[in-house]
């Protein structure tokens, strides 16, 4: 790994709702600046001059490979299609990666990020910002600490809204190629949840529907997933992006030897059931807000700690906590889920 810098210096890829996100937090950072935004609309150019002064603009990863300013870290906050070959352009160039989710639409482009990674001694983090929200840490506090003895039964329930608000003709949202389906847009979070917390899944079975999105998207709105944990148990996922007008909730239930709980709300941000043997819930801190897009709404907004961690981790004072083998495994068990369509 390379020597500790001052400031890390991030370069961001798609400045996008998600990219400017991470471009106005890194702005922020004391330990950290933006030295380039890169996207292929040349029109959000003026705008950008505005929010991020003196910061170069660049039509593409390429122009920017080849003539930008030195750089420490690259976001990569595209379409998901785009994530992998441009993750593994920036890791041989010799910069970090930081990539939303999904990392990859395939288990074989999430593998090549890896190896690259560690091929060119660098380092690739994926974004999985749930993992930060107060009510899943604690969760995971509480089961790697075996307070729930063996886990029964997991109901991991993901009812939310995109309609044709979301889906705009002509866009990537809602193609194979570059979204590549709902499981990787919208709930790649909470199969990353379902993952951290409880392990690897086995036995998958799953029914598949598109009850309202016809001619929106190429692929199901809606889900049935049933399993069993590899570590002992069994659970379901049921997911639909077809609730009217506003998302409903995100929630995990949990049966388990020593009691029972429940997390709730739009976007899993409260635990709203705790019934644990010797055991009384502590005071959590708040959630974050969602993520506002106007007409719809995403998870909690934690970017602020991914950023701290790369941030930290590229200063060597800390560990990825999100690294690009984890998303590698979300991506996975995704790709093991709709190979049953």
């Amino acid at each position: 790994m390379s020597t500790p810098v001052d400031s890390v210096r991030f370069a961001i890829c798609g400045v996008g709702h998600i990219g400017r996100r991470h471009a106005a937090l890194v702005s922020r950072h004391t330990g950290a600046e933006v030295v380039a935004l890169i996207d292929v609309r040349p029109e959000l150019q003026p705008e950008l001059a505005v929010e991020f002064p003196g910061v170069p603009f660049f039509p593409s990863l390429e122009d920017f490979l080849n003539s930008g300013p030195a750089a420490d870290v690259l976001t990569v906050a595209t379409p998901n299609g785009c994530h992998a070959p441009q993750a593994v352009a920036s890791l041989r160039h010799g910069l970090h990666v930081v990539i939303e989710k999904p990392i990859a639409l395939s288990t074989a482009d999430a593998d090549t990020i890896v190896h690259t990674a560690q091929q060119t001694g660098k380092l690739a983090f994926g974004v999985m910002q749930n993992r930060y929200s107060p009510p899943a840490a604690w969760l995971k506090q509480i089961v790697d600490e075996g307070r729930l003895g063996q886990v029964f039964l997991v109901q991991l329930n993901c009812f939310w809204n995109r309609d044709a608000r979301y889906y705009r003709p002509g866009g990537w949202k809602g193609t194979q190629a570059l979204d590549g389906g709902t499981l990787f847009t919208q709930f790649s979070h909470f199969v990353d949840l379902l993952y951290w917390v409880f392990g690897d899944v086995t036995n998958l079975t799953a029914r598949f529907r598109d009850f309202t999105h016809a001619g929106l998207t190429e692929f199901e709105d809606s889900g049935l997933v049933t399993f069993d944990l590899v570590r002992g148990g069994s659970g379901t996922l049921s997911y639909s992006t077809a609730v009217w007008d506003r998302n409903l909730e995100s929630s995990l239930t949990v049966v388990a030897e020593r009691g029972s709980l429940r997390i709730a709300g739009q976007y899993m941000d409260k635990v709203e059931y705790c019934h644990l043997e010797d055991y009384t819930l502590p005071d959590l801190p708040a959630t974050n807000p969602a993520n506002n897009y106007g007409a719809f709404q995403g998870s909690a907004a934690n970017h602020v700690q991914v950023i701290d961690n790369v941030v930290d981790t590229v200063q060597q004072r800390s560990s990825a906590t999100t690294n690009a083998l984890e998303g590698l495994k979300v991506v996975e068990i995704i790709e093991r889920i709709y190979a049953l369509r």
